[in-house]
């Protein structure tokens, strides 16, 4: 449709209508748009609803972040290792706030050292009834910089080999995810 609008003007108008573009958008669209100031949105189309949505939307502090995808309409997530719950991440002999451009949060959270360590997150974020697909990124190595490329090492990266990693998911309604990973 977008294709044809290009092409001709009869095309143009249908394919900005709100009933074209309100079938992209979720379910709970109006609830992500409550994120916002009202002023910011009162008066947009469902096409610039959905072109606001499509980018990132923080809230909690800055800490979590929703947006649309482009393709499919499908409500994404991401949440910071500040919009955690990591066990004794203020504890400075074991953690530290490193400062990146490689995080769209622009600050990680780097394990000097620990035995062992939970991590607990919370969304309160009204999600669509769908099925989603949950990844988490926990980097094992120590990023630096040589001869202007960026490298990782891991001679200080001990016995994550010997036992695995366990992740799981919780859902209020009581269902449960889990998975064990080995480095």
């Amino acid at each position: 449709m977008c294709n044809l609008a290009r092409l001709n003007l009869a095309f143009r108008g249908v394919a900005s209508s709100d009933s074209v573009w309100e079938k992209k958008l979720p379910p709970n669209y109006q609830e992500l748009l409550d994120l916002f100031p009202l002023e910011r949105y009162q008066n947009l189309s469902k096409k610039d609803i959905f072109a606001l949505l499509s980018s990132p939307v923080p809230f909690n502090h800055g800490n979590k972040e929703v947006w649309l995808d482009r393709v499919t309409g499908r409500v994404c997530m991401a949440i910071s290792a500040r919009g955690l719950a990591i066990t004794g991440i203020e504890d400075r002999r074991y953690w530290n706030w490193v400062p990146t451009e490689e995080s769209r949060f622009h600050v990680v959270a780097y394990l000097q050292q620990i035995w062992w360590f939970e991590v607990d997150g919370e969304v309160k974020c009204p999600l669509p009834a769908d099925s989603f697909t949950l990844s988490f990124r926990l980097h094992l190595g120590r990023f630096s910089k040589r001869l202007g490329q960026r490298v990782c090492t891991f001679e200080h990266t001990h016995r994550w080999e010997i036992k695995p990693v366990r992740f799981e998911l919780f859902t209020s309604d009581g269902q449960r995810a889990s998975s064990l990973l080995f480095r």
